[in-house]
């Protein structure tokens, strides 16, 4: 079995009800699959920062671009030197 190369896409986004949706849609609506989701609110609460592990292709750039497009997305960063030992480790808090 192959492994997939991934990398971390870390967001800063406005905190409150549609945001998850709006972005999650975006990656629907161009069959990007998102492997793994983290977030949590920062700051006073009104901010969110969501990390995204997703597969690292030809298409991350673009994806990139229409995440900045979003009126909740404050900020985007490709995190490709994010250590990925907490995604790979969810499995253990659902038992």
């Amino acid at each position: 079995m192959t492994k997939i190369a991934s990398t971390i896409i870390e967001l800063t986004v406005q905190n409150h009800p549609g945001v998850m949706s709006h972005i999650t849609g975006l990656f629907s609506r161009r069959a990007f699959n998102l492997e793994g989701i983290l977030c949590g609110c920062i700051g006073k609460g009104t901010q969110s920062r969501m990390y995204l592990l997703v597969e690292n292709n030809s298409r991350i750039e673009q994806i990139i671009k229409q995440l900045q497009k979003l009126y909740d997305v404050i900020d985007v960063t490709l995190r490709e030197d994010y250590d990925h030992t907490l995604f790979n480790r969810l499995h253990e808090f659902t038992k």
